[in-house]
């Protein structure tokens, strides 16, 4: 398996929401594997074999455990590069940790405690996603239940804001510092779903500003953020989930290449 570490940053984790197919994942496979190169920072590919949150009950889902990780198996040797998926259930992690590289629990989740201690206990390095009700301090306990369910994997946990009103988030960069010091573990910054708005959308579906993503990560890259998240996708407007926030494939490059900039920037300036 790739060696993967949350611990050199900045890491890029960037995929598409859904594994939709093997031939978009290896569209994003390539690309992330020639951003890796051009700007020499590691990544991570990310895609979900299941979206088993969704807000509606016929909403596209994904292939599923066995057609997703043959997919997600696929790109990994293809691309080379290392591999994080979502799991849903304790009975998960085992199977998924034979295939991919990082472990991820959903926001949704995070407090779920033999999920935790279950994805802890295969050893492979885990992303917690923050709780969007759920204040800096809280996650505290979440990293414990990983680190209880086995031999101490390593552990990133990743704001993605805070519900604020209805159907909205808000993003408090004071977060980021207090998540590291709360937790003691690497931060990330998922900027594709803080931008989105779960509910608002068509039908009852999420809808978001895709626009606002830039700004967002700008503001993260400045207060010294270990790493980044993004969705990506090839076509967002046709893309099976979340199609109004995931970033274009195409523009991906140039807007890692300014994040990237400004994260080296503060970190010379002290931040």
């Amino acid at each position: 398996m790739s060696d993967w570490s949350f611990a050199h940053p900045p890491v890029i984790v960037a995929g598409p929401c859904l594994a939709e197919g093997p031939d978009l994942l290896g569209r994003v496979g390539d690309a992330l594997a020639r951003i890796k190169k051009r700007l020499d920072v590691p990544v991570c590919l990310k895609a979900s074999f299941d979206k088993a949150n969704r807000n509606r009950a016929r909403a596209p889902r994904g292939p599923g455990l066995e057609a997703g990780l043959r997919m997600l198996e696929r790109v990994r040797k293809d691309s080379g590069l290392p591999v994080l998926t979502d799991v849903h259930e304790p009975g998960q992690a085992a199977v998924v940790a034979q295939v991919v590289d990082v472990l991820q629990v959903p926001a949704f989740l995070c407090r779920q405690t033999d999920l935790l201690a279950a994805c802890g206990g295969t050893g492979k390095p885990v992303n917690l996603k923050k709780g969007q009700w759920m204040a800096a301090d809280d996650m505290r306990g979440a990293v414990e239940k990983v680190r209880l369910g086995g031999a101490g994997p390593e552990v990133a946990v990743t704001e993605r804001g805070t519900f604020f009103g209805y159907g909205d988030l808000v993003v408090d960069v004071r977060n980021f510092s207090r998540l590291r010091a709360a937790t003691g573990v690497p931060v990330l910054f998922d900027a594709t779903h803080a931008v989105q708005r779960p509910g608002r959308g068509v039908d009852g579906g999420s809808s978001g500003d895709r626009g606002e993503i830039p700004a967002l990560l700008a503001a993260a890259a400045g207060a010294g953020v270990d790493g980044f998240y993004l969705e990506t996708h090839p076509d967002p407007a046709r893309a099976q989930s979340d199609p109004d926030i995931q970033w274009p494939l195409d523009e991906l490059e140039p807007l890692l290449n300014r994040t990237l900039r400004i994260w080296h920037a503060a970190r010379e300036a002290g931040a």
